[in-house]
C-alpha cells in the first residue's frame, strides 16, 4: 500500500501519480546530464572562439524534434517551445562561459598589475 492509497486516494490515481513522479525525476536527471554536456560544448566553443549560438544547428534541431514529437504523438508545438526554452538557457550559459574566457585572456599577468 502506498502513502497515497493509505490516504484514501484511488489506487489507480495513486499508481498513475507515482509513475508521473518517476517520469519527472527521470526528466530532471536527463536535463542535468544534457546541461553537463552543453557546458562542455560551451567551454569548447569559448576556447575555439566560436559564437555561443549556432542558428543553423538550432533550426535542424527544431525540425528533428518536431518530427520526433509527431512520431511520439506529442504536440510538436509544445516540443518546439520546450526546446526553445532549453536552448535559450544553454546559450545564456555559453555566453557566460565565453565572457569568463574573454575576461581571463584579457587580464594582465599578476606581475603587470597595478592593484
Amino acid at each position: 500500500m502506498t502513502l497515497l492509497s493509505a490516504q484514501g486516494v484511488d489506487p489507480e490515481l495513486a499508481r498513475l501519480r507515482e509513475s508521473i513522479d518517476n517520469f519527472d525525476a527521470a526528466l530532471i536527471h536527463l536535463l542535468a546530464e544534457r546541461f553537463r554536456c552543453t557546458q562542455r560544448v560551451g567551454e569548447l566553443k569559448a576556447r575555439k572562439g566560436l559564437p555561443p549560438s549556432d542558428p543553423d544547428r538550432e533550426a535542424r534541431q527544431v525540425k528533428r524534434l518536431r518530427n520526433l514529437a509527431v512520431e511520439a504523438k506529442l504536440d510538436p508545438d509544445f516540443a518546439e517551445k520546450f526546446l526553445a526554452f532549453v536552448v535559450k538557457e544553454v546559450i545564456r550559459h555559453h555566453r557566460t562561459i565565453a565572457e569568463s574566457v574573454d575576461h581571463n585572456t584579457t587580464q594582465k599577468p599578476d606581475t603587470e598589475r597595478n592593484d
